[in-house]
């Protein structure tokens, strides 16, 4: 059975067939958190009574997530439901079939940043390293020192 065309997509996809780019951002997010806490996609499939083959779909963002499911979502990685869309850019939000804008304060320029480097393993094992540091200054000192050897090129 076909799917049925609506202004050009077919249920949320591009009109070339691929993803909508919002939900391949939203599914990035769902794979750093995961990734940041050391979960894999076993064990959040199992806390959401799905199979690992669905979050694979998720966190590439082939197949959508629902409202519900993405509460869940944030439920078992410990966020709110808007950490799925935080520093989303513009550029993103515009590739959207539904041309949805969001308000200013969600599309902070990231052209600095490139967010797929969260999804590096050495970044989240540093990053989830980094946090576990208990002590405030030492964690500020473990700082200082990496942004001094990124300095010395």
């Amino acid at each position: 059975m076909r799917r049925k065309l609506v202004n050009g997509t077919v249920r949320g996809r591009l009109s070339d067939g691929t993803p909508n780019p919002i939900d391949l951002y939203v599914g990035s997010r769902v794979r750093m958190r995961r990734s940041l806490l050391g979960m894999s996609q076993e064990r959040l499939a199992a806390e959401l009574g799905v199979t690992f083959q669905q979050v694979q779909k998720y966190e590439r963002g082939s197949n959508r997530i629902g409202a519900s499911r993405l509460w869940d979502l944030a439920q078992v990685l410990g966020v709110s439901v808007d950490f799925f869309y935080q520093d989303i850019d513009t550029n993103t939000i515009d590739q959207s079939p539904r041309k949805i804008y969001a308000h200013p304060e969600l599309s902070e320029d990231i052209t600095e940043f490139d967010m797929d480097m969260l999804l590096r393993r050495d970044v989240t094992a540093l990053l989830r390293a980094y946090t576990k540091i208990s002590d405030a200054k030492l964690q500020k000192s473990v700082l200082d020192l990496i942004e001094a050897l990124a300095e010395t090129k």
